[in-house]
């Protein structure tokens, strides 16, 4: 799976603007927690589809973008945590063992 690297704040207007056109997935992935690498090996192992952008942030390294994520889309920070962006706005949002790229998929053919 080729993830694309979310570093900077900059890149959640972008996000937010694609999302109007594709929709677009945020995975919120904490480097030291055994449930988020679990949670991120399940969907590497997951066939991902073209029609969905998906964007991984390392929480320990930006953890103000990912305060940035719930100002922004109006969630409440977990960790792990997987947004659904469609329209601009999150449609979706899941943690822990919840996350699913069935769901995911499904979410956003809606």
């Amino acid at each position: 799976m080729n993830w694309i690297p979310l570093t900077s704040e900059a890149q959640l207007d972008s996000i937010a603007e694609q999302s109007f056109n594709k929709p677009q997935v945020i995975f919120k992935h904490s480097t030291t927690c055994s449930i988020s690498g679990m949670a991120l090996s399940r969907m590497d192992r997951s066939e991902f589809p073209a029609s969905i952008d998906f964007y991984l942030l390392d929480l320990k390294q930006y953890r103000s973008i990912s305060n940035q994520i719930a100002e922004k889309f109006q969630v409440h920070h977990e960790s792990p945590q997987v947004l659904l962006i469609k329209n601009g706005e999150c449609i979706y949002d899941e943690s822990h063992y919840g996350i699913q790229m069935d769901e995911l998929v499904e979410q956003s053919a809606q």
